[in-house]
Parts: structure tokens; C-alpha cells; sequence
């Protein structure tokens, strides 16, 4: 081939991959910032490292092989993908464009969402998912001859399969940017970490299906806004503004995790001193186990100065799950919330809980249990959101864990609870102690006596004397102290030492317990 028919050849390329940039379609790119939003080239160079994005499938065109599809004009088929670096890590990055069908992806768009998906499963880095847009688009999928392979070729591990052996393997993290109903809906309930924006939707079905299914007329937004998915379900870890907020969100969370279950945790230089011990920390637990305080302000001074990043702070609220950093490393803080339900945990929370837990598991991140619980929400109520089974959930993951733990009774340990924070010698915590004045017991004292000793006082001769005696005894019982010189607890500790206790047992243990598992192929969670 001469110089010149190479030139050609080339110019041909890069005119067909033109079509698909924003340059070449001015009044999509419009229409797209008129309803604030980033284009998905521009979501992309917001969230990879500048000039390190390496793109694949941009000279693809949809298929045209089913009824009504000669004439759809998709350049890539709808979606962006490749692999790009973020904080200097590779990641498969898959964008959808909502300004070429809506973001709805075809046949050919699903081998490339698909082949970027195997290149993190395979090479062991993230995978982030940008979606906005309608699933997969419905003039390609009624025929069978195209959906009948399920977006796959034979022989070839599906998406939603390579995902699910990716789970515990690669961090996965979703944006939801816009309307996206099925499919994203999915992709980003697979994921490790979602983020939604305000004007976003999650939901496994539109309105326009809604309606014609059920008849009943529903906006977006009380069907899937941030509203309902990141305070009622929990499917969302956070709710921003916009974009560039949770692509921000996206990056930071990264930060925490290794590329892979594999790598060593990503320990950064830190200069924040591990014996700091803010004075702050001895009153800011209340003496009066009935008020509130707030735990996020325990995490702050304790972690690294500025390194906190709550998961999930609308959802579930009586129980906090926080990113942080200990003397540069990254740890999983779950603290119980005495600010909202008294910090007692409730079916929503032993979900929230769970998956933290696994999440830090997964990637090797020590846990810090800060407790102050209760117990566990009692009644009829409590018990149709089948608290049992979900609370056993919680009690699995820490049963399942492999990595160094910490548990901190900073006011109240009671009751099951108390286990299900990994108090004591539940699940044999690395560093199990108690701040002064902190209470570890079976359940409230008053209820107590009321159930065990009701016939001991009723048949004294003044009951109501006598039940305060009997209380009066059981709560003097009830202190750390006493938990500690039955080695229950291995300390009692000065709140303003809590920091270095931690570094320290943190600093000295191996990255994983060497549990002894039986010889099984998994385990069943009890869903």
C-alpha cells in the first residue's frame, strides 16, 4: 500500500470515528448541557487521569439485522467504553450516551459493554459503570434471533455472570447519572459502590411500562429518585448534586481499595500523629445512656484528620458505615448511632451492616466496631421485616471475615446486640475493649428485673422498694470494669487512647486471619 492509499485509508477511520465524538453532533452535546449534564466523553475525561483513557469499539455501528433497525444512526452503538487510569490504576470504564437513543445500548454495544467488563475480571482491575439511559433498546430486542443469546456469544461468560465472579475480586462502582431504569438499574445493583445524582432514577421498569402494565401513572421520581434509593432501599451509598459530584464520589471511594483482593491496601503517607488524642473525646459520649450524641464526630477524631467517607448516611441511619484512615490505612468504621432509634439495630441496619462488612472482607480493610447498642428492635413490627433471618445476615458476615478487627464499647453493649457488634469474644476481635463508664449486660436492667425477679418483688412486703433493690444491684454489675477482670474485654481504656490502641493492634497484625473453614465450596448467606 503506497503513503497515499495508507493516508486515505487512515482518513476513512478517523471520518467514521468522528461521528461519534461530541465535536460532530453540536446539538445533542446542546441538548445535553441544557439539562446539566456531562456528555458521556466528557463524564469519562472527568473521571480517568488526562490523556490515559484508551478507547475501544468507537468505529462500531449497530446491527441491522432484526425489523425497523436499517435506519437507526447510533455511532458506537450508544455507549463509550475502555480503559483508562484513575489515580494511576487501570480501570474498564463503560459510559452510556443518553443523547444517542436515550442511552438505550444494542446488540454491538453490549459486545463492547461486555469485553471491557472481561478485561477487569480477567486482569484484575475496577470497573466503572457511567450509566444513564433505558437498558437495552427495545428495536433490537424484539427479535429472537438476536435476544434469544442473552447479549452473549457461546461459550461467552455473560455481563451480569463475569460480574458476579468479579464480585469480592475487583472494586465495582455505578454511577447513575440520569433516567436509568432496567438494565443500569441492574449493572448498578451489582455493584460495590452506587451514586446517584438529583436528577437521577433507579427502577426495573419506566413509567411508560409501568403504565401499561399496571395502569398506574408515576413520575421518575416516586418510582427510583434519590429520594426513595439512597433513604428508604439503600440501593444508592450516596445521593450528590451533579456529575462532576459523583464522579468525584467515584474516584474517592477507589482510593480505598486495592485494584484487586490480591494487592496490598493502598497505604498512604500520613502525617497526622498516631498517639493524637484530642481531649474532645472525654465528654462528647454523654454519662446519660439516654441521650444522643453523634458517633460520625468519635470516627472523625479518631481516624486520620479528613479522611472519612460515609456509605449510605441516609439509609439506615441508626447504624453509621464509614471509609476512613488509621496512620494512613484504610479501615471499615461500623458504629452504632444512638441519634436516631437509640442506635438499636433494625432490619435496614443488619442489611447495611452485612454488606459493609463484606465489602471491607473482600478487600482486606480492618473493621472497627464502635458499639453502643441497645439491642435489637423488638415487636411485631420489628419482626415482619423478618429481623430474624436479616439480623443473622450481619452475624454471618462477621462469622465470615477474615480480616483484623476492633471493637470499642464506648456506652452500652447489651444483649445480642452486643454480639452482632463483635463485643467481646464474639467473633475473637483483635482488640476487644471498653471506654470508662461503659455498660455490657444481657439487656436494660429495669426490663430485666421485670421479666426474671416480677414474683421476687411482688411478693415482698413493699414491691416497689424492693424492685429498686434488685435493680440497684443488677447495674453495679453491669460496669467495664467488671468486664475486664473476667477477661470478657481485654481493657479499659482512656477514650483519648482509643487512636493508638488502634494503630497499633492494626500495625502488628497480618493482613488476614488463617481461619480454619471446612473443606466447603461456599457458604449460603441467609438472604
Amino acid at each position: 500500500m503506497s503513503a497515499e492509499d495508507l493516508q486515505r485509508e487512515l482518513d476513512r477511520v478517523e471520518a467514521k470515528r468522528a461521528r461519534g465524538l461530541d465535536e460532530s453532533r453540536p446539538a445533542a452535546v446542546d441538548k445535553q448541557h441544557a439539562r446539566g449534564k456531562l456528555t458521556a466523553r466528557e463524564r469519562v475525561t472527568a473521571l480517568v487521569d488526562a490523556g490515559t483513557f484508551v478507547e475501544t469499539g468507537a468505529l462500531i455501528e449497530p446491527a441491522r439485522e432484526t425489523a425497523f433497525t436499517e435506519d437507526l444512526d447510533a455511532p458506537g452503538d450508544g455507549v463509550v467504553t475502555g480503559i483508562g487510569d484513575i489515580d494511576g490504576r487501570a480501570a474498564s470504564v463503560v459510559s452510556f450516551d443518553f443523547t444517542i437513543y436515550g442511552g438505550s445500548n444494542g446488540k454491538h454495544g453490549g459486545q463492547k459493554h461486555a469485553r471491557v467488563t472481561h478485561a477487569a475480571l480477567e486482569h484484575g482491575h475496577p470497573l466503572v459503570l457511567l450509566l444513564e439511559g433505558g437498558g437495552h433498546r427495545i428495536q433490537d430486542g424484539l427479535d429472537s434471533r438476536h435476544f434469544a443469546a442473552a447479549g452473549n456469544h457461546p461459550g461467552q461468560l455473560g455481563t451480569f455472570a463475569a460480574m458476579a465472579r468479579m464480585s469480592g475480586w475487583v472494586p465495582m462502582c455505578a454511577a447513575m447519572l440520569g433516567a436509568g431504569f432496567a438494565g443500569p438499574t441492574n449493572f448498578a445493583g451489582m455493584c460495590d459502590f452506587v451514586v446517584m445524582t438529583k436528577s437521577s432514577t433507579m427502577g426495573i421498569a419506566g413509567p411508560a411500562l409501568v403504565k401499561a402494565a399496571t395502569g398506574q401513572s408515576l413520575t421518575n421520581e416516586e418510582l427510583g429518585g434519590p429520594d426513595v434509593q439512597a433513604t428508604q432501599f439503600g440501593l444508592a451509598d450516596l445521593a450528590v448534586d451533579d456529575d462532576d459530584a459523583a464522579l468525584a464520589a467515584i474516584r474517592r471511594f477507589l482510593s480505598y481499595f486495592p485494584a484487586n483482593a490480591q494487592q496490598p491496601l493502598p497505604i498512604t503517607p500520613c502525617d497526622d500523629p498516631a498517639d493524637r488524642g484530642p481531649d474532645e473525646l472525654l465528654d462528647l459520649v454523654p454519662t446519660n445512656s439516654r441521650k444522643g450524641y453523634d458517633v460520625r464526630k468519635v470516627i472523625e477524631l479518631v481516624a486520620d484528620t479528613g479522611s472519612t467517607m460515609e456509605l449510605k448516611p441516609l439509609h439506615a441511619r441508626n447504624l453509621v458505615t464509614t471509609l476512613a484512615r488509621l496512620d494512613g490505612r484504610p479501615v471499615g468504621f461500623l458504629a452504632n448511632n444512638p441519634g436516631h432509634l437509640a442506635g438499636m439495630l433494625d432490619a435496614k441496619a443488619c442489611d447495611k451492616g452485612a454488606h459493609f462488612i463484606a465489602l471491607c472482607d473482600a478487600f482486606g480493610l480492618p473493621i472497627v466496631s464502635l458499639i453502643d447498642v441497645p439491642g435489637f428492635l423488638i415487636g411485631p413490627g420489628a419482626e415482619r421485616t423478618a429481623l430474624g433471618r436479616r439480623s443473622a445476615k450481619l452475624i454471618f458476615e462477621l462469622g465470615n471475615a477474615t480480616v483484623p478487627r476492633a471493637a470499642i464499647v464506648l456506652r452500652k453493649g447489651y444483649g445480642l446486640g452486643y454480639f452482632a457488634m463483635a463485643g467481646g469474644r464474639a467473633f475473637d476481635a483483635d482488640l476487644s475493649v471498653a471506654w470508662p463508664g461503659a455498660e455490657i449486660c444481657a439487656m436494660n436492667v429495669e426490663g430485666a428485673v421485670d421479666v426474671a425477679y416480677r414474683n421476687d418483688y411482688l411478693s415482698a412486703a413493699d414491691p416497689q422498694a424492693r424492685r429498686e433493690e434488685l435493680i440497684a444491684v443488677f447495674k453495679n454489675q453491669r460496669d467495664a470494669l467488671r468486664g475486664a477482670e473476667a477477661y470478657g474485654i481485654d481493657d479499659v481504656i482512656d477514650p483519648r487512647h482509643t487512636r493508638r490502641r488502634l494503630i497499633a493492634t492494626f500495625n502488628r497484625c497480618a493482613a488476614r486471619k488463617q481461619a480454619l473453614f471446612p473443606p466447603r465450596f461456599r457458604s449460603i448467606n441467609p438472604m
